[in-house]
């Protein structure tokens, strides 16, 4: 039916798309009152001419009359729109051919009165093919609504099986509403957000602040002074959060129109344009949602590590790699996870430690993972942070640190703690940043110290973590070394001479690297090596015809230290 495109797919018909329709704008159709209440759904047409319509509607009509049996005083006027709005007709359509060429003053100030709107029609209009073409809509939109209500039991009922967790669930309404839907927990905190038509920034600003003004509800219904569509969500018979989805971004139209409508008088043309409501909800998203809530909840029992801790996991990923579409969007995620991002510096942190079989990081003794532990020292400090796992055996953690507090208290609790747990752990910083969108800088430094740190490398005294200062030339090699330009080089400076001990069963290298360490003392060497001073010249004489180099040489005998560092951090393992 060609009508058909005059009306929205996906939500009941509404006074406005009736209006819009060639049968009916043929007649010029004038909004004399209620032009803001034109989204009103419309659940069938009435054709009356009754002096007491009412009396044969249920409510959610359209009713069409000519005027002739309006009433001639203004009392019954006023009686018979009172009727109508109390029934709660969509709207009254009268023709200006018959009896009336203007509405009559009593009839558009009772409809003003009760926000009942009243248009009028210029040209004769055909009603019964009116109904006819609205009724069939109508039918229509029912069976397509059935059809697609079917589709999103089926596919939540897929994502069930399948065993999907809490982001794909959340995603999955965020694309078959087509709206933004956000998962909080019960202290207001933000753990998912898959926006639509809109940024994550606009979705999550403020959250906490809007979300508590959004007061809860025991169903799936709407709420707050912004109009969220909301719908709680149990884990194991208690309550354990809620799913929101928001109304469209201001401007954009849910019936995919967008006329501007005067504000006491507006005609409605031939070509179909309306005005839709924008960010209402229609049956089909109130399903969305309470068929999420109930993926959500068996997601919760089937997913049982804390929700929270996946969310700090996800975030913090996407930090460290900068995969957020915009600084502002990274802002917004963070703040509504409960991260201060204003007046505050940022710290990244970096456990590496040992793995258990399911990649997991584990203690020492093999139990839960530190994530809590660490969580909690931090809680109990009163440090701002987001914890969770980055990648196989390295916990990252992002510190929101307020002016004037100094860092290196918090980390060195932080990695005694880890160090209690797992003695083998090394524990890394980056350096301290004013700017959230330098998190990822802050992180890639932390893992460039953790990759230089040592085996068996002391620290200084009363520091049990890592920093940058400590990458001297044995750290920035041992870093290097999976490098085979390092591993070239070290050969190619001293392969021969430890081909030499190796044939010979000497120990060149050992005096090579006495004198090195002496600065090329030989007296310094000898009395390291255990030697005299004779044996030593020998054996430097041997090393210079072997490696065809003059030990004398400054530069040649830091060649040969480079080589020699690197030699020892190439054959170095860790734990």
């Amino acid at each position: 039916m060609a009508d058909r495109d005059a009306a929205t797919a996906g939500r009941p018909l509404t006074v406005a798309d009736v209006l819009a329709l060639p049968v009916l704008a043929a007649g010029q159709p004038q909004v004399v009152t209620g032009v803001t209440r034109l989204d009103r759904p419309v659940r069938w047409v009435h054709i009356t001419e009754l002096t007491d319509p009412a009396s044969f509607l249920k409510g959610g009509e359209l009713v069409l009359t000519t005027g002739m049996p309006l009433p001639e005083d203004a009392a019954g006027v006023r009686r018979y729109v009172d009727e109508l709005a109390d029934i709660g007709a969509a709207a009254l359509v009268i023709e200006l051919v018959r009896r009336y060429h203007r509405p009559p003053d009593p009839l558009v100030q009772a409809c003003r009165t009760r926000g009942l709107p009243l248009v009028t029609l210029a040209k004769d209009v055909n009603f019964l093919e009116v109904t006819q073409v609205v009724h069939a809509l109508i039918l229509g939109n029912q069976a397509d609504a059935i059809r697609r209500s079917q589709r999103i039991h089926e596919a939540f009922t897929a994502l069930t099986l399948r065993g999907a967790g809490p982001e794909d669930v959340v995603r999955a309404a965020a694309e078959m509403s087509g709206r933004t839907v956000v998962l909080e927990n019960l202290v207001h905190q933000a753990l998912i957000c898959e926006p639509s038509g809109s940024t994550v920034e606009e979705a999550l600003t403020d959250w906490e602040q809007r979300s508590r003004s959004t007061p809860p509800g025991d169903h799936t219904e709407v709420r707050g002074p912004e109009g969220w569509l909301v719908a709680p969500v149990e884990y194991q018979g208690e309550r354990w959060g809620r799913v929101a989805m928001l109304p469209a971004p201001s401007g954009t139209s849910a019936s995919g129109v967008a006329s501007a409508l005067g504000a006491t008088e507006t005609a409605l043309d031939a070509t179909g344009t309306t005005v839709g409501a924008t960010g209402t909800f229609g049956p089909e998203d109130v399903t969305v949602l309470e068929r999420t809530a109930m993926a959500l909840t068996i997601a919760r029992l089937i997913h049982p590590t804390p929700w929270e801790r996946t969310a700090h996991r996800s975030a913090l990923r996407d930090l460290a790699e900068q995969r957020h579409r915009s600084p502002e969007d990274a802002r917004a995620r963070v703040a509504a996870l409960g991260l201060p991002t204003e007046d505050s510096s940022f710290l990244a942190v970096l456990l590496d430690t040992r793995t258990g079989t399911d990649g997991d990081i584990r203690t020492q003794t093999g139990s839960a993972e530190p994530e809590t532990h660490l969580t909690h020292e931090l809680r109990t400090a009163g440090v701002p942070a987001l914890v969770g796992r980055l990648a196989t055996g390295r916990l990252g953690i992002l510190l929101a640190l307020r002016p004037a507090h100094p860092w290196r208290p918090t980390v060195e609790r932080l990695s005694r703690t880890a160090l209690e747990l797992d003695p083998q752990a090394v524990v890394s910083v980056g350096s301290e940043v004013t700017d959230l969108s330098d998190a990822a800088r802050s992180f890639r430094e932390a893992a460039r110290v953790s990759e230089a740190a040592l085996p068996g490398q002391p620290l200084p005294e009363g520091r049990s973590f890592h920093e940058l200062s400590d990458i001297g030339l044995r750290r920035l090699l041992y870093a290097l070394r999976d490098d085979t330009r390092i591993q070239d080089y070290a050969e190619r400076q001293l392969g021969r001479l430890i081909d030499h001990d190796t044939r010979h069963g000497t120990d060149l290298l050992t005096t090579l690297r006495h004198y090195l360490d002496a600065a090329g003392n030989k007296t310094t060497a000898a009395r390291r090596g255990g030697l005299s001073r004779e044996t030593v010249y020998q054996r430097l004489r041997t090393i210079e015809r072997l490696l065809d180099c003059d030990l004398e040489s400054g530069e040649q005998r830091t060649q040969l230290h480079v080589a020699l560092t690197a030699l020892d951090v190439l054959r170095a393992q860790r734990p």
